[in-house]
Order: C-alpha cells, then structure tokens, then sequence
C-alpha cells in the first residue's frame, strides 16, 4: 500500500499539488499522531515511511506552506508601500487648487446635462462620468451574493443537520398558518412598494433616485412578501434560475453597455445612441437602462443575502 502511494504521489503534478494545499490540507507534525490529536476532523493516513494527509506527503504541503508564508509577507509589504506612496503624491487636504475642488466639480454643474442628458447630475455622474466604478460596485454585490450562495446554500436532499431541519419545520409552519396580520398588510403594501421601486429606477435619471435606491426598495418589496406570503408562493414566479438570470444577465448587459461607450469614448468616436431631451424619461443615453441593470442587481442581491441567511436556499 506505501509502495502504490508513493507512485501516485510522484506522478502527482506541482499544479495538483498546489490544489490539494488549497483545498485546506494543512502540515502535521513529523511522526504518526493519535486520532484525538488529528485537526478539524480531517482524514489522515499514516504510513510507515510518511505522514499523507488525503494522499498528499507532508514534504510537499510542508514547502507550500513555506512559499505561502513567504508571498504574504512580499504581497502585504508591497501594497503597504503602494499606498503609502499614493498617499505620500496627494495634495493636501481641502487646498484649492486641486482638481477636485474646481476642474472636476464645475464640470459636472456645467457640462453634466449637456454630455449626457441627465437631468440628475448624481446619476449623470455615477452612470456616465464614472460609470466604471459604478461596474466595479456592482460586480462587488454579484461576487458578495454568489460567495454567500456557495457558503450557506443547503442541499435539500441532504438535510441531516438538527438546526436545519428544525429550520425547515419552522417554515413549514409559517406558511401553513401565516400571521394574518402580515399577511393582510403585505397584501395592500406589496404592489405598491413594487410599483415605487420600479418608478424610482426608471425616474433616476430625471429625479433623486435610480438603480441603488429602487433596487433596495424592490428587494424591500420581495422580502415583505416571502414574509407574509410564504417562500413557495415567492418560487413560483421567483426562483434560483430566475434570481441567477436577474443577477448574471443584467451585470453583463451593464459590462457591454460600457464596454461601448468607453471604446467611442476612448478613440474620439461618435456614439450613436443619443442623449434625448433633458427631461424626458427617454433620455440621458444609457443612463436608462444602466439603471435597471443596477437596481435588477442590488434588489436580488438583498434578498439573495436574506433568504440564504434565514433558510439557506434562495
């Protein structure tokens, strides 16, 4: 059995090896340990030439660790001195003859309506001039919401957990006798809080709001509802296919939206989507329909985060 062992660990590739040391296998000790001296439960088997833990040689996990306490210490000193750097360039705080102070705040005020035909200047701002950031935000909020799926999703075919069946079994009993208080109230409350979310992301171009604050009002919406009406009445228009297609759709439309303008942009190119009359709600070229994207992101993002929290599926 050492000698089959050892042929699988020398045909084993670095690559391989490098996973296995991901995947959480950590180094022991030299010499054989008793099974209560064994950390978090991991399974280790003990030969009489070497310790492997799942097959991999402590050796190998041994110089993977070394490596790995070596490239923190490089990767952390280096973005300290990056940012100190950074810092060290800036101007001081509050001068005013710094860009921020006068170049960068005038030509918003001025030129805002007449660039992108927004009659907000925040969202002219956001969703034109810095656009990009905007992308990154919204890629935060779809990595944050994917992350927690992977981490706290359960599999309903294996529930042996005492904690998750007696999460189960409260629900269960929720939506067989509802609170008919909540359940009136979210009734009355519901379509209106849907029907205003949708008005605030479609208006946010031409009025104080847009994708962040509509999305977060239709996300407000879906949860007052899983509440008061039950998470399998929710599913059947709402589902995880439905909240993957409403999170990784309109992050890719947002991406190639700006992925056009900022290739115009970038070589003095005529864009051909118009900017439409300030005050329409037809208008401030992709504003519009960046806003949808981001408030479709941020509504599913707040109820990803509160259905896997409370019952961890979506």
């Amino acid at each position: 059995m050492s000698n089959s062992n050892n042929t699988n660990r020398k045909s084993q590739k670095p690559w391989e090896k490098f996973i296995c040391w991901v995947n959480g296998d950590t180094v022991l000790e030299d010499g054989p340990r008793k099974p209560e001296e064994i950390p978090d439960g991991r399974k280790v088997t003990v030969h009489s030439e070497e310790n492997t833990i799942e097959g991999t040689p402590l050796s190998h996990i041994r110089k993977f660790r070394k490596f790995y306490i070596a490239a923190s210490i490089v990767i952390c000193c280096a973005f300290i001195g990056l940012m100190l750097f950074t810092t060290s360039q800036m101007p001081p705080f509050g001068a005013v003859d710094v860009p921020t102070n006068n170049e960068v705040a005038e030509k918003y005020i001025i030129d805002g309506v007449k660039d992108t035909g927004a009659v907000n200047i925040v969202a002219s701002m956001i969703l034109d001039y810095r656009a990009f950031d905007t992308l990154g935000e919204s890629t935060v909020l779809f990595t944050a919401v994917m992350s927690v799926i992977i981490l706290l999703r359960k599999d309903k075919d294996h529930v042996n957990d005492e904690e998750d069946l007696r999460i189960l079994e409260e629900h269960r009993i929720l939506e067989e006798r509802p609170n008919v208080v909540l359940k009136t109230v979210g009734f009355l409350l519901v379509p209106f809080i849907f029907l205003f979310g949708i008005y605030v992301v479609l208006n946010g171009h031409i009025s104080p709001g847009g994708g962040f604050s509509g999305g977060a009002i239709l996300g407000a919406g879906l949860i007052l509802y899983a509440n008061a009406f039950g998470f399998s009445k929710l599913r059947k228009f709402f589902n995880f296919k439905v909240f993957t297609a409403f999170t990784s759709g309109p992050l890719l439309v947002y991406a190639g939206l700006k992925t056009y303008s900022f290739y115009t942009g970038a070589n003095h190119i005529e864009s051909i989507i118009p900017t439409g009359t300030p005050g329409a709600i037809l208008s401030g070229s992709l504003i519009l329909p960046l806003n949808i994207c981001v408030g479709m992101i941020v509504a599913c993002t707040m109820f990803g985060f509160y259905s896997l929290f409370s019952k961890g599926e979506i």
